[in-house]
């Protein structure tokens, strides 16, 4: 697969569109199971498919249209270490149980309640860290799809589904959306019930969606708080460039270089707190070692050998880490979270998603560096798609804004998507 991959599967919006002219849902997710039957051998993007889809779609179309559903009939991919009834959880794990889960999470069942059909597990890294799961990437299967949620992006990337859960740790999230050409939503923390997820670091876990479009990310994230869309206008942008936390490809330093000309007529100006940012992307490794160490304790007691060693390593140098060093890097993150949340009134940052495309190969899902200081702020986060390298590649960027203003991020990021679809493909090499 090279180019735009979904070809022609249809978007969120257009799959409520149909369903709203009469096409059942029952139609839609056979569509959707044609789709996957197409692309999986090639993706591998399913941990498992959910044999009870078609019936439940079947549901749907006997209730009255006067039931108002605000994604009736849109198919669904669920990130594989959250629980759906019925399905094992396996957290891309031979040490997990093979039994289903009898509940499913709440973020599943409020999805449900709004009218999406499930259709699936999709697949993850080991317990959403760093071993690859056998995805590819539907812009190139030579190149990874990112982690750790890699099965969801992959299969919203490829038309597979429209709309897909996922999580985000440290760039779990936003980084296979912009390695795979597609809009990702990080809902900041505490925002959502993470009852049924599997998690890894409790301080640093947080839900979010994935789907081709940041207008499909406004409507689902609308449907699922029960909140309508808003209008943030133009508001001001800070433009951040990556904090010299990691070399960035040259394609992601020429757009940075170029976006205050593509965003005319927006108030565009640099970032200027750096400062925080790299205390911050130190301090969440320490948060995420810390409490992995503890939440993954099983794991670690019971099954250290048979996990990967990137894994193995990060729980056992958790258990290193003194308290004293854990409240401190607690203690700067809130400090900052604060100090930001004023500097964010109104206005929000735009940055590179990752260091730049997806990197070659499938041994490796790329670093998770660039999302690791807003993590750690637990600041909501859009990964914003549109821009390709002149490699046939999809180079990500991402927007973030302050605690309880995913509407307004939503809307400013839609608009600077817009922006973005009309530039000609981004120079890969220096000239």
């Amino acid at each position: 697969m090279q180019g735009y991959p979904w070809n022609g599967s249809p978007t969120l919006r257009e799959t409520l569109t149909k369903v709203a002219g009469g096409t059942p849902a029952a139609s839609v997710y056979a569509d959707a199971r044609a789709r996957i039957e197409e692309c999986e051998p090639q993706l591998s993007a399913w941990a498992a498919l959910d044999s009870r889809a078609t019936s439940r779609a079947e549901e749907l179309d006997a209730r009255p249209v006067s039931n108002v559903l605000p994604l009736r009939g849109v198919p669904v991919g669920v990130k594989d270490i959250i629980d759906v009834a019925g399905l094992p959880t396996r957290c891309g794990s031979s040490v997990t149980s093979p039994d289903p889960a009898e509940l499913s999470a709440a973020c599943v069942e409020r999805l449900e309640q709004c009218g999406a059909v499930v259709v699936g597990k999709t697949v993850t890294t080991e317990f959403a860290y760093f071993k690859p799961g056998p995805t590819k990437n539907p812009w190139n299967t030579g190149h990874t799809p990112g982690g750790s949620s890699s099965g969801s992006a992959a299969a919203v990337a490829s038309g597979m589904v429209a709309l897909a859960l996922g999580t985000q740790t440290a760039a779990s999230l936003i980084r296979p959306a912009a390695y795979c050409g597609i809009a990702g939503l990080v809902m900041g923390r505490g925002t959502a019930d993470l009852t049924g997820i599997t998690g890894l670091s409790p301080s640093l876990d947080s839900l979010g969606f994935m789907a081709r479009t940041v207008e499909d990310l406004r409507i689902a994230h609308a449907a699922f708080t029960g909140t309508a869309p808003v209008d943030a206008g133009t508001a001001p942008l800070l433009v951040w460039n990556g904090s010299d936390l990691a070399d960035l490809d040259p394609a992601m330093r020429a757009a940075l270089r170029r976006l205050p000309e593509w965003l005319d007529g927006w108030d565009v100006t640099d970032f200027a707190h750096d400062d925080h940012i790299t205390t911050l992307a130190a301090d969440h490794a320490v948060i995420m070692a810390y409490e992995a160490a503890r939440e993954r304790r099983r794991e670690r007691e019971n099954h250290l050998a048979d996990l990967s060693v990137p894994l193995a390593e990060l729980l056992t140098g958790g258990t290193q880490i003194n308290e004293d060093d854990y409240w401190g890097a607690d203690y700067r993150c809130g400090r900052s979270r604060g100090d930001l949340a004023e500097v964010l009134q109104g206005k929000f940052i735009i940055g590179p998603a990752a260091q730049g495309p997806a990197p070659a190969g499938l041994e490796a899902t790329g670093s998770p560096i660039m999302s690791r200081p807003w993590q750690a702020l637990g600041f909501p986060t859009v990964a914003v798609p549109g821009l390709v390298t002149d490699s046939g590649l999809p180079l990500g960027l991402q927007m973030i804004g302050a605690p309880g203003t995913e509407d307004a991020l939503l809307a400013a990021a839609m608009r600077v998507e817009e922006r973005l679809r009309g530039q000609p493909p981004v120079a890969s090499a220096m000239p």
